[in-house]
């Protein structure tokens, strides 16, 4: 089931659907964000010098401090992005993922441009777009290299992506799985959708599964 508050014409004349990738996109017992947790452990680890123990709880501090691990790394190790980015994201999808026809028919039905703005990098969006099937639908793939590796939520990563996209924060959609991630981007202005568990208040929309987005704009 699908929670949303009533949709009204402002919903409608959205220009750009915005989506988060990992564990947006597809369903989180996928696997695949464990196992790049567990990469981005080792490489913590092996950077640090540090027991896989010790590293696991630097990764955690540098996540929840500053957005995303590397983003803790480099501001207090100064580690270079990336080897970090190709290491974590060295993984196959396809032996995680399938393809998605239902959210490709979805997407092929909604007029809207459609971007992808992820923590990770831009070839790891490709990677997990084209094991669901889904890259054909997307114009523009934005990942933290391309916003000088200044993660979400921190605004200054959101401004720099709507810069890239040429497009008003209110003329935008950003779908999400983290809440964190939803505020900044509804503060500037952008209608949100939280995909997933769902918290009252930190959204506009709430949907229970990426393939219901296509109820917001009148799809049945």
């Amino acid at each position: 089931m699908t929670a949303m508050k009533s949709l009204n014409n402002n919903i409608l004349d959205v220009e750009l659907l915005l989506f988060d990738l990992d564990n947006t996109l597809y369903r989180s017992e996928s696997g695949i964000w464990e196992c790049i947790d567990e990469r981005i452990q080792i490489y913590v680890a092996q950077a640090l010098d540090l027991p896989i123990e010790q590293a696991r709880v630097v990764q955690k501090r540098y996540w929840l401090d500053y957005g995303a691990t590397i983003a803790g790394l480099m501001a207090e190790h100064d580690v270079d992005p990336a080897p970090y980015m190709a290491y974590v994201h060295d993984l196959d999808a396809r032996r995680y993922l399938q393809p998605n026809g239902e959210l490709a028919d979805v997407l092929a039905a909604l007029p809207q441009r459609k971007a992808i703005f992820t923590n990770a990098t831009a070839e790891h969006a490709r990677n997990i777009l084209s094991a669901l099937g889904l890259l054909l639908y997307f114009d523009v793939l934005i990942g933290m290299d391309e916003v000088d590796f200044v993660p979400k939520p921190q605004p200054e990563s959101y401004q720099r992506c709507l810069q890239l996209l040429n497009v008003d924060a209110e003329r935008c959609m950003f779908i999400e799985d983290s809440p964190k991630n939803l505020a900044p981007a509804r503060a500037m202005g952008m209608w949100t959708a939280l995909v997933g568990p769902r918290s009252d208040g930190l959204a506009d929309y709430y949907l229970d599964r990426i393939e219901d987005i296509g109820i917001l704009f009148g799809l049945s």
